[in-house]
């Protein structure tokens, strides 16, 4: 017999749940389906967290041998993987933990299992006990995404892994191969760096990281050129092939040169699916896109009346805390609330050493857009608090409406850059001026300075660093 529900949210990631966990604090009866035995998302267990903490490993042995050069020496540090692994599994299961807490606190109803529409308001969930059916008025989808490998990776060997592959963190293989030069493929290749691998990485593209400023990828590239044996751009992958000494790996130049290598581990970091296949959408109203994404409105409504999308499978760019918000725009709407999605920026990190973060509009997009405004860049060499850490190569850009002085976009790369970049989006929602961002006061010495500096050098008045005036 079917159970009816107020609301059925499809996935408990990040998205999934905070859409649950907020329609549940408004009194809502919900319902939580999640396909994998825990909480928590690929995010949790797959993605952010794991790779946060193995990158924390890596930047404790990076500032350990780079202090060295400034006195402080340590010995060779001594590996043990099973720990590094049991720490991030501790990390995963703690937030895990507290995720169920929650649900469980807020009378949340989870159902572990594989949900499939049979209509519009009638959900089939696949459980090990059997399998069940829900009548929901109100669905929300929040299924996600999942590693894109081409089919021509698919070698059926498990030295060539996804992304979820590389953070189970099998060995410390002394050669690996990255394919795709995006956040992930840095991450995961500045990680296995640090623990002793040899990493090359190769991008189809003309460079790494093509969503960002080159002027902000260039300090990182050169760290990363440092600590990897090879960054090779506009470089193709032809084939895979498994052998006994490893992964036989064909390369193309750009010239068309072609070269045949061999790694022990292959990470295959090129891109994310949408996964709106085999749940059934087919039998509702719900549109696809050419790319596999749901259509949705502002209010993560789709074209059929009882479903809303929200997360990866609504649409680029696949960030957790996009999903997040989206979620709690999902139920304020859903509850009549005058709620759309309205962010004028969603800030990203790419989590190496050195961060790079950026929200709002970028200086390609103002060539591109040809735009009215102000490119500010602020050099950490200026920066008592950069340089008392040693971390001068970073930079800090601020874009200003020429007309306005509003705050339009904010880059940075350097340390920290992903705690940074919270006043960039902050000073990017509000509205915030050259003025009011070089008033307001930061402590010293801190590398937040950099943004009041670059609001001050708009005017050429910035203290620690001396421009043309306007």
């Amino acid at each position: 017999m079917a159970e009816t529900q107020k609301l059925t949210v499809i996935g408990a990631g990040p998205g999934g749940y905070a859409a649950a966990f907020l329609a549940a604090d408004h009194g809502m009866d919900v319902t939580l389906i999640e396909q994998e035995p825990v909480l928590g998302g690929v995010c949790l267990n797959k993605g952010c967290i794991p790779s946060k903490t193995l990158l924390h490993f890596a930047k404790l042995m990076n500032e350990a041998h780079e202090a060295g050069d400034h006195g402080l020496i340590f010995d060779k540090p001594r590996i043990n993987l099973d720990a590094i692994r049991a720490h991030k599994d501790g990390v995963i299961k703690k937030l895990r933990s507290g995720v169920e807490a929650l649900a469980k606190a807020r009378k949340v109803k989870v159902i572990q299992g594989r949900a499939s529409f049979e209509s519009s308001t009638i959900i089939k969930v696949e459980t090990a006990q059997g399998t069940q059916k829900i009548e929901s008025p109100n669905t929300i989808l929040a299924v996600g995404s999942r590693p894109a490998v081409p089919a021509a990776f698919q070698i059926g060997d498990d030295r060539v892994m996804d992304s979820t592959g590389a953070l189970a963190l099998a060995d410390i293989p002394p050669r690996l191969l990255v394919i795709g030069g995006g956040y992930i493929g840095l991450e995961m290749g500045s990680v296995y760096a640090a623990l002793g691998s040899e990493v090359t990485v190769v991008e189809f593209l003309e460079g790494i990281l093509m969503a960002a400023d080159r002027d902000l990828v260039a300090p990182l590239e050169k760290r990363l050129r440092a600590a990897f044996k090879d960054i090779r751009c506009k470089t193709k992958v032809l084939a895979l092939k498994a052998e006994k000494d490893g992964i036989h790996v064909t390369l193309e130049d750009a010239a068309g040169n072609q070269t045949t290598e061999v790694y022990d581990r292959v990470l295959v970091s090129t891109g994310r699916r949408p996964n709106s296949e085999n749940i059934g959408l087919e039998n509702t109203k719900v549109k696809v896109t050419e790319k596999g994404f749901v259509r949705v409105d502002k209010k993560f409504r789709t074209d059929d009346p009882h479903i809303l999308a929200i997360g990866d499978i609504a649409g680029e760019p696949m960030l957790a805390h996009k999903a997040s918000r989206e979620g709690r725009v999902a139920i304020e709407a859903l509850l009549g609330q005058p709620a759309e999605f309205d962010a004028i920026c969603i800030p990203a990190v790419v989590f190496t050493d050195p961060e790079l973060a950026w929200a709002g509009v970028t200086e390609a997009d103002v060539k591109r857009d040809n735009l009215d405004a102000e490119v500010i860049k602020f050099p950490w060499a200026a920066s008592g608090r950069a340089l008392s850490i040693a971390r001068t190569e970073g930079i800090t850009k601020v874009i200003f409406d020429r007309k306005t002085e509003r705050i339009i976009g904010v880059g940075i790369v350097g340390a920290g850059a992903g705690e940074l970049i919270a006043e960039g989006a902050l000073a990017i929602e509000t509205a915030m001026t050259a003025t009011d961002l070089g008033g307001t006061i930061h402590a010293h010495p801190t590398l937040s300075e950099t943004l009041m500096e670059s609001a001050e050098l708009l005017h050429g008045t910035a203290t620690h660093f001396i421009t043309r005036k306007r």
